[in-house]
């Protein structure tokens, strides 16, 4: 069990001006590590570490990256699953004013390459788990000229061990804030960095009616997610450790294993998607009732859409501690509390500020309250986004003061947001954003393939699954294998959970005479299909 021990009355607890100047400076991790050292930051399956060793490995993986060259503003490429070196190699890349990339470790080498190369990184920290796909990224990433392997040796490599033990763990004179570039995919199927400005939160972001992360007060964060995803990283890692709060982490998603940490540590806050919810919820009875989940006092959610039904059968388990936000990687959008969200089931909740969310029909005009259409969201100075090295895809994106993240939804009249559908083109699965121009392209390249569309179709469990509705090309003879012989083809090629979980072969896809795709035609035929088939 985590170790909760702070005295917050001692005249050694910090200050809020003493916490608020650390965060500035992402020295939050030295500060806990003076006041409470042997509480323990992380625990994971792949190693422990309290704030006082957590701190000095910080510290010596700064050294260890300034003595190799890197200097502020330098790029460094993290792909780690949940472990505690993730927590040291990002907090590293903070206090020594890195821009960091996770990357997600089940995109396949040519992927995460493309990435590594695009955000111009210097360095290139791998896990050794994953060795014969760090081999395969490091050989087409030839202007890294760091390589560091985590948990293990990799050819290529340095053991990172190895190098932090050679460093000196002191608290760093000179720090100097970094920030994270995470990657979203665009329609044209390559993903793009979203830069933003150093900000290193320690709160809840917008969620301002929810349970602060305190130190000394029992609360643990339970990490349900991968950690090179935005909602986890900064939900499950940043924030709580920066608040002296300490962080379980679980390798991999289990709804019974989930319950489980919850009653071992006495778990307060936690971070999860609505496909957690859906198999928290379909867990036997026994297993449900049996599991003491009294400690929790926070869920937060997001990255896609949960149905009013599944809300409010976990409101009914866990009670009304399940706070909601609206984001996209570019910015905010709304957060909702529960007792907000009861009284207005289906809302993504009320905008920080009036003018926060403007609403525009197809004309760019204001849609009126209730109309629903285009959402756009209000740029913040001081936190306004940029496409790395894409001015063209920026500019495109912005439209004055707003931008819009392809989401459709309405104001009602006390300003709550309700979003009724999405980009036509995004899949969100899992709570993960797929992009058929990429699986498209990859379709358009098998011989018998003369024409490729793929959609979302929905799913139960994941909000919405891959299709692909394909045209053959003329001549091909294609038997009833063909389906899985082209789910297999694109398995080859991309990171699994991109790939079509159907195939559907139709005689000519629906297109315009200029080639555009009437792709709502097709949603619409086979979502219509899908809702009329018996459960």
């Amino acid at each position: 069990m985590i170790a909760h021990s702070a005295d917050r009355n001692s005249s050694s607890f910090p200050t809020a001006q003493e916490r608020a100047e650390a965060a500035a400076t992402a020295t939050s991790l030295a500060l806990w590590a003076r006041v409470i050292p042997e509480v323990m930051a992380v625990r994971s399956p792949k190693g422990d570490r309290t704030f006082s060793e957590l701190n000095a490995n910080i510290c010596r993986s700064v050294r260890a990256l300034r003595s190799r060259g890197l200097g502020a503003g330098d790029s460094v490429a993290v792909v780690l699953s949940n472990r505690a070196e993730f927590a040291e190699v990002v907090h590293a890349c903070l206090r020594a004013g890195l821009r960091y990339t996770p990357i997600n470790w089940h995109l396949k080498a040519d992927e995460i390459a493309y990435i590594v190369g695009d955000c111009e990184a210097k360095a290139l920290i791998g896990d050794a788990a994953f060795g014969d796909l760090m081999a395969d990224t490091a050989a087409n990433c030839p202007k890294v000229r760091i390589r560091w392997s985590v948990g293990g040796d990799m050819t290529g490599f340095e053991r990172y061990d190895d190098v932090i033990a050679a460093e000196n763990g002191d608290d760093i004179d000179d720090p100097v804030l970094g920030n994270r570039m995470l990657y979203t995919s665009g329609t044209t199927g390559r993903p793009k960095g979203v830069l933003r400005p150093p900000r290193y939160s320690t709160g809840l972001g917008a969620l301002t009616d929810a349970p602060r992360y305190e130190a000394g007060i029992g609360q643990v964060n339970l990490c349900t997610g991968p950690l090179y995803h935005g909602g986890p990283i900064g939900y499950s890692l940043l924030m709580p450790l920066s608040c002296g709060v300490g962080v379980v982490m679980m390798e991999r998603w289990d709804a019974a294993a989930a319950l489980q940490l919850i009653e071992e540590h006495r778990v307060t806050h936690a971070h999860m998607v609505p496909t957690m919810f859906h198999r928290l919820l379909r867990l036997p009875d026994d297993v449900r009732h049996s599991a003491d989940v009294s400690s929790m006092q926070y869920i937060v959610h997001g990255a896609a859409p949960c149905t009013v039904e599944t809300k409010h059968a976990m409101i009914d388990w866990f009670g009304p501690i399940l706070w909601e936000y609206f984001a996209a990687t570019e910015g905010a959008g709304a957060s909702i509390g529960p007792l907000e969200w009861l009284a207005r089931p289906g809302s993504v909740g009320l905008p920080p500020s009036a003018d926060h969310v403007v609403i525009r029909g197809s004309d760019g005009l204001e849609c009126p309250t209730g109309v629903a259409g285009d959402i756009h969201l209000k740029r913040v100075e001081g936190a306004d986004f940029e496409y790395f090295n894409d001015p063209a895809k920026t500019a495109a994106a912005r439209s004055g003061d707003y931008f819009s993240i392809g989401d459709i939804g309405f104001l009602d009249s006390d300003g709550y947001l309700f979003v009724t559908d999405r980009n036509a083109d995004v899949i969100i699965s899992g709570g993960v954003n797929i992009f058929p121009a990429e699986i498209e392209a990859i379709l358009l390249a098998h011989p018998a393939v003369h024409d490729a569309a793929v959609i979302g179709v929905p799913n139960e469990e994941f909000g919405e699954e891959v299709k692909a509705v394909i045209e053959t090309a003329f001549g091909a003879v294609v038997g009833p294998g063909f389906a899985d012989e082209l789910k297999a083809y694109c398995r080859e090629r991309l990171a699994h959970f991109k790939c079509p979980r159907t195939v559907e072969v139709i005689d000519r896809l629906p297109r315009q005479d200029n080639g555009k795709l009437y792709r709502n035609e097709l949603r619409d035929r086979y979502r219509r299909s899908a809702s009329d088939t018996p459960r």
